[in-house]
């Protein structure tokens, strides 16, 4: 599997700016007014990308209330979030996006200069994407075990980014070689955080995950997060992530389903700026002076220079010559080579080693 995948265009992995990805989620509150001003947040927080969630509640669950339709048990204040106590059919009821609006949204974040692609949940949604002619699909944590699924977004043959969630390794295993077998070589693994809090729990959080899934199967690889903050993010970018995806809202409201992990507009941007520092002082594998001020600082290396006055003719000994600071003179390394050679002429005491003080 190669380590660079490319959309739109855009090279992503080892070597690559981190493509940073605004997750718009569920935080339109099925306003279309709403969905614009976060991908116009999220190009002016310094995003790549923007990625909406292509389902309905009939294609992602059914309209059931038995009791293993309910989310998250009674809400209450020791289980304050705003989804729990309800049906997934009316959460999602809730939650969607409209699919009349992905063509124009698409055109708005095309016209910012944005990437736009979205996740599918299930094959009615990658055959409607397909309309739209989207560059990559992304498969979310929940749906990276759902083997139908993933065969369908195999036969598009594009690109394929895929959060791996709480998916065990023989699971992981399972969904890659589904994909690589259904013709996708282009494939991005991502580490997901899905405690859906507003704080990283740092025993839980294993960005160490990061790089295996990039070593052990070859891919690029990166992070999906879903918690509050931006420090799991700029460590994930700091360690090589590739991809970084986060929640995004233009400005905080806890009646937005997402809101409790999602960033304002101006943390985005912070995140975003963050990274680019890190990426600027990460750099690029180079040896040598870093910078004028280094090229500078290099004459203060140490090299040969005579340290008693000489007469011409004198032999060069470990009592006329030594290495000591600055580097004018020749380099080190010809300190054997000298001992035993005579002077060319008189040489006074300090004066920095050359070829043409040495006689032949």
């Amino acid at each position: 599997m190669p380590n660079k995948i490319t959309i739109s265009n855009r090279n992503i992995g080892e070597g690559q700016p981190a493509f940073i990805v605004a997750e718009v989620s569920a935080n339109h509150q099925q306003k279309f007014e709403n969905a614009v001003a976060i991908i116009n947040a999220a190009k002016e927080a310094g995003a790549d990308a923007v990625k909406l969630q292509t389902y309905t509640p009939d294609t992602i669950t059914i309209n059931s209330r038995e009791k293993w339709f309910f989310v998250g048990g009674e809400k209450n204040e020791d289980n304050p979030k705003i989804w729990h106590g309800e049906t997934l059919y009316d959460l999602y009821k809730v939650a969607y996006t409209p699919w009349e609006w992905h063509k124009e949204l698409q055109c708005v974040a095309n016209d910012l200069g944005l990437i736009f692609f979205s996740t599918p949940f299930d094959a009615t949604a990658v055959d409607f994407l397909e309309t739209l002619n989207i560059p990559c699909y992304k498969v979310a944590s929940y749906e990276c075990t759902d083997i139908t699924l993933l065969r369908r977004i195999a036969k598009t043959g594009k690109p394929v980014i895929m959060s791996v969630g709480f998916a065990t390794l023989p699971e992981i295993e399972l969904s890659v070689k589904t994909l690589i077998d259904g013709g996708i070589t282009d494939i991005a693994l991502l580490h997901c955080l899905t405690s859906y809090s507003d704080a990283p729990n740092f025993e839980a959080t294993n960005l160490r995950n990061i790089l295996d899934l990039r070593d052990r199967f070859g891919v690029v690889s990166g992070l999906s997060e879903n918690i509050g903050g931006i420090e799991t993010c700029l460590l994930a970018a700091a360690m090589g992530a590739s991809i970084i995806e986060k929640h995004l809202v233009v400005d905080h409201d806890p009646s937005i389903l997402d809101d409790q992990f999602s960033l304002d507009a101006a943390t985005f941007n912070q995140m975003v700026a963050q990274i680019r520092r890190q990426e600027k002082m990460i750099g690029a594998v180079k040896y040598g002076p870093q910078s004028k001020q280094e090229q500078d600082n290099c004459r203060y290396r140490r090299s040969l220079f005579v340290v008693r006055g000489m007469k011409k003719g004198e032999i060069f000994s470990q009592d006329n010559i030594r290495s000591i600071r600055p580097a004018d003179g020749l380099e080190t390394k010809h300190y054997d080579a000298l001992l035993g050679k005579t002077a060319r002429q008189d040489i006074k005491y300090g004066t920095p080693l050359s070829w043409d003080l040495i006689s032949k």
